[in-house]
């Protein structure tokens, strides 16, 4: 008789794998498409002109930046505008929500920079909260997001942002002129 074939083990399920910095320096480094969304705490670090700069050295690399524009982003209807227009970034760059929503998911990569409530696709799905219902940016839909956050505790509506446990996604906490600064030394 001939020998019972071996069974072959079980394989072990594919384990997720968090990005890492080394990650999204390749990204950024040969990106075609990059979607920037401003927030808050680009106002309170005051890093619209790091900012400017890691779009202007991703630009000189071939990509093609956009800012993504939440209505309520800041503290006054139009915050963001005006901050990125200060520091010299193209009106034409600036793209309101409902024009850029779609976007996110042909992008190489996002970089939300302090922006919280206005990113959080909990927005969608946690009934009896203050964001339910709110229309967000889809930073969910981006293959890759690096979120430059103070720390990752939740936005002033005080519903945590499940995107901060995203495989795909890369929190660089602390102050976000600092994290900017990072990433650009990435680009350069």
């Amino acid at each position: 008789a001939a020998p019972a074939a071996e069974e072959a083990p079980e394989e072990a399920p594919a384990e997720d794998v968090k990005i890492t910095e080394a990650d999204v320096a390749a990204k950024l480094q040969a990106a075609k498409k990059v979607i920037i969304v401003p927030g808050y705490g680009m106002a309170l670090s005051q890093a619209q002109g790091e900012v400017a700069a890691l779009a202007s050295a991703l630009e000189s690399r071939g990509a093609e930046v956009k800012f993504a524009i939440h209505p309520v982003a800041g503290r006054m209807p139009g915050h963001m505008s005006v901050l990125l227009c200060e520091a010299d970034i193209d009106y034409d760059q600036l793209f309101m929500m409902e024009d850029i929503n779609e976007e996110f998911a042909s992008c190489d990569i996002a970089i939300v920079i302090g922006a919280n409530d206005v990113t959080n696709p909990a927005a969608n799905t946690a009934e009896g909260t203050p964001i339910y219902g709110m229309p967000v940016l889809n930073v969910e839909n981006a293959p890759m997001a690096v979120f430059c956050n103070f720390d990752t505790k939740p936005g002033y509506a005080g519903v945590p942002n499940p995107l901060y446990e995203a495989d795909n996604v890369l929190m660089m906490l602390g102050d976000a002129k600092d994290s900017v600064q990072q990433l650009l030394r990435y680009v350069r």
